[in-house]
């Protein structure tokens, strides 16, 4: 529910339990345009799972999804990587938030099952909007001894981010290009050889470089495929 009317929302907050005492602990800029926000709280009692994320209120009537990239083992403290691009509502929201500010957080929730622990090797799409999910695909993967490899399409000033996320074994593309034509898909290395036929795909990101991404891999392999689409040019709140 990315955009709802006031009272809507109004009355979520006052039925729906809510953690307490959640503060910003930590902000940090990557880039101009990525954000990490550490959030302190006690959330001990919650489950994380691959994938879990909080729908954050951002403004009167719009709430929006942000990916958990990782917690410590306290959990007491975890991470939020946010794109911080235009003036969105969520955009503002986020770019605005410093050391000391409160935060409303309902309980965290997943929708997608994006890991799966049978998978072998493991190859992850996206682009800035998905950072925080790789993040918590890593530490998974490095834990389970998986093969993986990260695929990402970025703005120049976003090209360093992986690195320095830690996210290795990664390959940067630039943003709206190559993911744009199936075409030049084909030409990837992946599909050069037998490495990677048998992997497991996890596409997320712009939705016409997933779908194109999609088509490719069901042409070219017998590989299984998980793709979730978080925005569409011109679609507001996807």
């Amino acid at each position: 529910m990315p955009s709802a009317p006031k009272w809507v929302f109004d009355t979520l907050d006052f039925f729906v339990a809510q953690i307490p005492r959640v503060q910003v602990s930590q902000t940090e800029y990557l880039s101009r345009s990525v954000k990490r926000i550490s959030l302190q709280g006690d959330f001990a009692k919650f489950q994380f799972s691959v994938g879990a994320f909080f729908d954050i209120r951002v403004s009167d009537t719009n709430a929006r999804r942000y990916t958990i990239a990782e917690i410590n083992s306290d959990k007491d403290n975890l991470k939020l990587i946010a794109h911080i691009h235009g003036h969105g509502c969520g955009s503002d929201f986020m770019d605005d938030l410093t050391v000391g500010d409160h935060i409303t957080l309902n309980k965290p929730r997943t929708e997608q099952k994006y890991y799966d622990k049978s998978a072998e090797k493991i190859v992850f799409f996206g682009d800035e909007t998905s950072l925080a999910l790789a993040c918590s695909f890593l530490s998974v993967m490095q834990q389970e001894k998986k093969q993986y490899l990260f695929l990402f399409e970025l703005d120049p000033e976003n090209y360093h981010i992986p690195d320095l996320l830690g996210l290795e074994n990664a390959m940067v593309f630039p943003k709206l290009t190559l993911f744009s034509d199936p075409a030049q898909i084909e030409e990837l290395p992946i599909f050069k050889n037998n490495d990677w036929c048998d992997a497991y795909f996890v596409l997320t990101g712009n939705v016409t470089a997933v779908q194109n991404f999609r088509k490719v891999i069901k042409a070219q392999t017998q590989a299984r495929v998980k793709h979730h689409g978080y925005w569409l040019q011109g679609k507001k709140g996807l």
